[in-house]
């Protein structure tokens, strides 16, 4: 186990890097912050000489800290809450980019991962990296049977490292948590927990390859976007093998219309691909940047990196969907009360009055231009009502906004008049009349009546096991009870030990006699 001088001596070194940028001074402004982390980032600034007036680089900050910052740095950017407003913006931006690994480790590393040689498996792999991110690095490749294909392969030490810095993670939001107040509502520990299961995810290219084909089969019906098809023979824990996809980065918005495609369409087309990964599907693809989408010539989307995935069971769909439709449509006093039947807010809470505050999110939006509405407006909205209300974070959720807010920047860099709202209204309407219509309800309530009827007989064999039936033998008849000398519960008759010394007395007793010679 890392010990604190460790975690201590790792985050000073952290907590400069970031004092410099002024990436703390929004802490050491906030007064709900706890006073003794307050005190520990003024510390930070004083020691290396930066005022609080100037430009805060917070991307550029986790930047220079390294992979394992770069990663947990995207995952605060969801967290307007925890780290600021303007922090979680500037974060949006932070570019997941470091320099290549020489190809001689990059090889290395594959040869030694495959347990064989790569001219076996691949007849050419181009030397120079098509994209390097913190965790990975990017080849293309041609294979043995003359595939043209993507090899996505792990920074060599890169696991360990994260790991060792995780800990450290885990280490200081244990520490902040347990001065509680603001810092327990927030629940930073949990925030780490979701990080940790994120990146362990990324760092197993095969669970990275299992979310693309799981994926691939939830969006099989949906026409117009795409995953490129999974090379299981090429592909293990530290390399992924994918078909090449030949398109144009969907944020090259000139490129798309020098070649005729619609791009309302798209937008659109993105909008809803989205929505039926998130509320259909309950599992969606929550890394959806600029950088991870292509649109092929015949204007299908196609997604790339399915490193980080969102999943929401279906009660909490149906919550979401019923929100998103509410506030669309105005509709406060329905939007709150999901929020209470979600136990989102603690029942003490009045639904009239968190009704309300919705409200005052709401309304100043509505009857607005369309270029002035904003999905990441309306639930940074959200996020300031939280603390009023005693809102405990919902991890689940938090990914979901990230993506969210994500989906709605391309479209509107690809169409500047869609109105999200607009564009989501008619999914979400079509699939709360599908899924929480009379109809649903009955076919609910007979599938999950139908499942109790099928495990009422092993009910019952179970219960015949704890209670088998008598036998052919007649009833035995009452027997007295019997006091033991073994029974040590005492009682009026005492326990072993006065018998035994009874029966010790009567003995010597009988034996005196004997020797007096009377009895004979």
């Amino acid at each position: 186990m890392t010990s604190p001088v460790v975690h201590l001596s790792r985050l000073a070194r952290w907590g400069t890097t970031l004092a410099r940028r002024r990436a703390l001074v929004g802490i050491e402004n906030d007064p709900n912050a706890p006073t003794p982390v307050r005190r520990l980032v003024k510390l930070a600034r004083w020691a290396t000489f930066t005022g609080k007036r100037g430009t805060r680089d917070y991307s550029g900050a986790f930047q220079a800290i390294g992979p394992a910052a770069i990663k947990l740095g995207q995952s605060l950017a969801t967290r307007p809450d925890l780290v600021g407003e303007e922090a979680a913006s500037n974060l949006l931006s932070l570019q997941d980019s470091l320099p290549p690994v020489p190809f001689k480790e990059i090889e290395a590393s594959m040869a030694s991962s495959f347990a064989q040689p790569l001219d076996t498996l691949f007849s050419e792999i181009d030397p120079e990296p098509v994209g390097a991110a913190s965790i990975a690095q990017v080849h293309r490749a041609v294979t043995s049977d003359g595939r043209q294909v993507a090899v996505k392969v792990l920074r060599p030490g890169i696991r360990e490292k994260f790991a060792r810095d995780i800990q450290t993670y885990e280490w200081a939001a244990a520490h902040v948590e347990a001065m509680g107040g603001e810092a327990t509502r927030l629940r930073p520990r949990l925030t780490i927990a979701n990080f940790k299961r994120w990146t362990n995810s990324e760092l197993d290219l095969r669970r990275e390859a299992a979310s693309a084909s799981e994926l691939a089969e939830q969006m099989s019906g949906v026409g117009g976007y795409r995953i490129p098809a999974i090379d299981w023979d090429r592909t293990n824990g530290r390399v992924l093998t994918v078909e090449w996809v030949d398109g144009i980065k969907i944020s090259k918005r000139d490129e798309l219309v020098a070649k005729g495609h619609d791009l309302e369409e798209i937008a659109e087309r993105l909008v809803i691909s989205f929505l039926t990964q998130a509320i259909s599907a309950g599992f969606f693809h929550a890394d959806m940047h600029q950088g991870n989408l292509f649109v092929e010539d015949d204007g299908t989307i196609v997604a790339i990196d399915f490193g980080i995935m969102g999943r929401i069971d279906r009660r909490a769909r149906q919550w979401l969907a019923e929100i998103l439709y509410g506030l669309t449509t105005g509709d406060y006093q329905r939007v709150a009360e999901i929020h209470f039947e979600a136990q989102y807010v603690p029942s003490y809470h009045s639904v009239g009055e968190f009704a309300t505050a919705l409200r005052a999110v709401g309304e100043p939006m509505r009857g607005k231009p369309v270029s002035e509405l904003s999905v990441g407006q309306m639930l940074d909205g959200l996020f300031a009502i939280t603390r009023d209300f005693d809102m405990q974070t919902q991890p689940h959720l938090l990914l979901l906004q990230k993506t969210m807010v994500m989906v709605e920047g391309i479209a509107t860099q690809l169409n500047p008049d869609i109105n999200m709202w607009d564009t989501a209204a008619p999914y979400v309407r079509s699939w709360i009349r599908d899924e929480l219509g009379p109809e649903a309800a009955l076919a609910d309530r007979l599938k999950e009546d139908t499942e109790t009827l099928l495990r009422l007989p092993g009910l019952i064999r179970r219960l015949e096991e704890k209670f088998p039936p008598k036998g052919g033998a007649p009833e035995p008849p009452p027997l007295p009870e019997i006091r033991l000398m073994t029974d040590r519960s005492g009682g009026t008759g005492g326990g072993w030990l006065r018998y035994l010394v009874a029966g010790l007395a009567g003995a010597g007793t009988l034996w005196a006699l004997m020797t007096l010679g009377w009895l004979g």
